[in-house]
């Protein structure tokens, strides 16, 4: 079956996570470039401005915050289509059905989009990736939970609700959390967490993930180092991880860790924010 996987920038990528599992798989999966949506009619350029970047002659060249389709494949050969763009300021409708018009050209059976909200979790644990999905056929192949939040949503959700409803196109969302007191990006440790389940999902054995992992222990011990500098701040992640062991034993359920990312979700305002 084909499928499409999409991660935007913005409200749904805390510490750029999702956006930067895409572009893992794009490198590691020698994706091609088959189409683009101009970001003119969608972004708020004051809010995602053009960058100005260097080329390997040092000329200086833009890089506008277009949303970008590649072509690749999974092991057994199936096709893929990797999304990676900026979530829209405007026209969201008619920015999904651009996004629609290409699922459709390439036939796309299945969407896959991936999130990160900032979450309240330590940093030294393992991290978990939540699976959910309306599709009773999904949830059963991949014990994804029934998604029962209500409140603002971001473009990642919009695509997959407008894709299983109008398209029949069965969709599942991947959510990542980010420590919130390490929010700035990189977040390589709930990159490799994305990417991981990824490799199990689609599937695309032999993608070697050891840099990722790599860059995620050290990431793990830099966040150990500065923790340890600061005795309050150490006394807090300590909390943390004995609020995630409990968490993490048998008496938890799917059903509970489903109900802490909606607290993780409702927590945040309308501009991607913790509300408090």
């Amino acid at each position: 079956m084909s499928t499409a996987i999409a991660a935007f920038a913005g409200w749904n990528d805390a510490g750029s996570a999702a956006t930067d599992a895409l572009a893992f798989l794009v490198d590691h999966l020698d994706g091609e470039m088959i189409d683009s949506i101009s970001p003119e009619d969608y972004c708020d350029f004051q809010v995602n401005r053009p960058q100005c970047r260097l080329d390997s002659s040092g000329k200086r060249k833009l890089i506008w915050p277009s949303t970008d389709f590649w072509a690749a494949e999974s092991s057994d050969g199936e096709p893929l289509m990797l999304i990676r763009g900026v979530e829209p300021s405007f026209h969201w409708n008619a920015f999904t059905e651009e996004v629609m018009a290409q699922l459709s050209d390439w036939g796309i059976g299945r969407l896959l989009v991936v999130g990160a909200l900032l979450a309240d979790i330590p940093h030294s644990r393992s991290i978990p990736v939540q699976l959910t999905s309306d599709s009773a056929t999904l949830r059963r192949r991949f014990g994804a939970e029934k998604p029962t939040y209500e409140g603002p949503t971001g473009i990642i959700s919009v695509l997959e609700q407008v894709a299983a409803n109008a398209y029949d196109i069965d969709s599942m969302a991947l959510w990542v959390p980010v420590p919130h007191y390490v929010a700035n990006p990189p977040s390589p440790k709930a990159e490799l967490a994305l990417v991981s389940k990824l490799i199990e999902i689609l599937p695309l054995k032999g993608l070697a993930t050891t840099e990722l992992a790599d860059e995620a222990r050290a990431w793990t011990e830099g966040v150990d180092s500065l923790a340890g500098t600061d005795p309050e701040i150490a006394g807090y992640i300590a909390s943390l991880e004995a609020a995630n062991d409990a968490l993490d034993s048998p008496a938890s359920s799917g059903e509970a860790l489903a109900k802490e990312f909606e607290r993780y979700l409702r927590r945040r305002g309308p501009d991607g924010n913790r509300t408090g």
